[in-house]
């Protein structure tokens, strides 16, 4: 079993909150691995990146790949597809991810491809997540 703990942050209408976050690492394309912290969120279908550390990651922005990914708010975010190998502590599988051409987005931990490889217990009250690998 894995453990990530809730991250505590300041809320833009004041406040504390409580979140939970993911250290996730992906394979760069130089095959170099790159940890971020992505908020682990239920309600999103697939992983999303912002502009910069997709740039990390070694993406080049190709114009005929570029397509619009629609969220709470229905607001389009341009995005390319990408398809990344990620690591959650010693499990290594491959994520559709969505690279966000734009910054002024958070990086998320979707569903897909995650969700069909772990279980995950969200437990707030202890401030924890638990992933539980399916076999």
């Amino acid at each position: 079993m894995i453990i990530f703990k809730y991250r505590k942050e300041e809320s833009r209408r004041g406040g504390t909150v409580y979140r939970p976050v993911a250290d996730i690492e992906f394979k760069a394309e130089n095959s170099e691995w790159i940890e971020d912290h992505l908020y682990i969120d239920s309600g999103a279908d697939i992983t999303l990146v912002p502009l910069s550390f997709g740039k990390l990651l070694g993406f080049d922005i190709v114009e005929d790949e570029i397509e619009e990914l629609y969220g709470v708010g229905g607001r389009g975010v341009p995005v390319i597809f990408k398809q990344v190998d990620v690591k959650i502590e010693n499990y290594e599988f491959k994520v559709k991810v969505a690279w966000a051409l734009i910054e002024e987005v958070p990086p998320l931990l979707g569903r897909r491809d995650i969700f069909d490889n772990f279980h995950i217990k969200f437990k707030q009250d202890e401030g924890i997540i638990e992933f539980v690998k399916i076999n």
